[in-house]
């Protein structure tokens, strides 16, 4: 035999074991990806804004208010409710944040918070974990939010960002409105705010329990002051979870950011820190719809 034939010979044998690797065995597992109940913020400043029990509000006699520009939010408390009449905490609770008593009393623990911006995802569970069932409403504690406003101090116009904790108590290590961190390590109630511009950081804190809340079942299903548990009804039709889906379920968390920075105005309608006059009074969202693509 020459040296053709055994090439011949090697040349079928690398051709035979290309095609066997290449072949899917029969009891070979296909991987699929586990279905999921995702949840994305939107920040919309056109969606309708409403007051506390989740009736249309306008800006009182007095004040002034604008549409932020979000940077970016984080939740600290997700339920899903039946009806109207479920109780704050007996829906399906699929996410608590991580709390902490590093700075005493319970508190969030804002190193462990997941910050979203717009579109983002913020949180997702498998399907498999959600008790199936019809949900009307959902809840979602809201813990702190950063955005852009306009400002006017001493007659020049500019942009500041603002970094604004709304959850009932949150324990504070360090953070960044912007570029400049702040060193804390300590709890900040509801309110406490800082504004960043050119280099220079201000706090402050908003009067206790004037942060807007909207709850449109607050008759029948109160939340407790001081929280920042905002309610909403899903839009067209209840949530619906059989516990067979094969696909992800998206819920689009819609909030309403019409006119949701608020303050006392001196009458100019701008927001002008260095007046004396013009002190911020609420910063909370102005309403919830939660969005379903299944």
């Amino acid at each position: 035999m020459n040296k053709y034939f055994f090439l011949g010979i090697l040349l079928l044998f690398s051709v035979f074991i290309s095609n066997t690797s290449c072949k899917k065995k029969k009891d070979d597992p296909i991987v699929t990806a586990e279905p999921k109940l995702i949840f994305k913020f939107k920040f919309d400043s056109t969606q309708q804004r409403l007051n506390n029990i989740g009736q249309p509000a306008t800006i009182p006699s007095g004040h002034a208010a604008q549409s932020p520009i979000f940077n970016g939010m984080s939740a600290h408390y997700i339920e899903l409710a039946p009806s109207a009449f479920t109780a704050l905490g007996t829906g399906d609770i699929l996410y608590h944040a991580v709390e902490t008593t590093a700075g005493g009393s319970t508190a969030i623990d804002f190193d462990s918070s997941t910050i979203a911006t717009d579109g983002e995802q913020f949180f997702s569970i498998p399907l498999k974990n959600v008790t199936p069932g019809s949900y009307e409403y959902i809840r979602i504690s809201l813990a702190y939010q950063n955005y852009d406003v306009k400002v006017r101090y001493t007659s020049i116009d500019f942009t500041g960002t603002i970094a604004s904790f709304i959850g009932f108590n949150t324990y504070i290590r360090t953070y960044k409105p912007k570029a400049i961190n702040v060193t804390l390590n300590t709890n900040k109630l509801q309110g406490y705010w800082a504004f960043e511009a050119f280099g220079i950081v201000t706090e402050g804190q908003a009067p206790a329990g004037a942060t807007t809340v909207p709850n449109p079942i607050f008759a029948s299903s109160p939340i407790p002051s001081g929280s920042c548990v905002v309610t909403g009804p899903f839009d067209g039709a209840p949530l619906q979870i059989t516990g067979i889906e094969t696909k992800d379920i998206i819920v689009t968390v819609s909030l309403s950011t019409n006119k949701s920075f608020e303050w006392i105005d001196n009458g100019d309608g701008i927001y002008e820190p260095d007046n004396g006059t013009d002190v911020v009074v609420d910063m909370g969202v102005r309403g919830l719809i939660p969005f379903i693509q299944y």
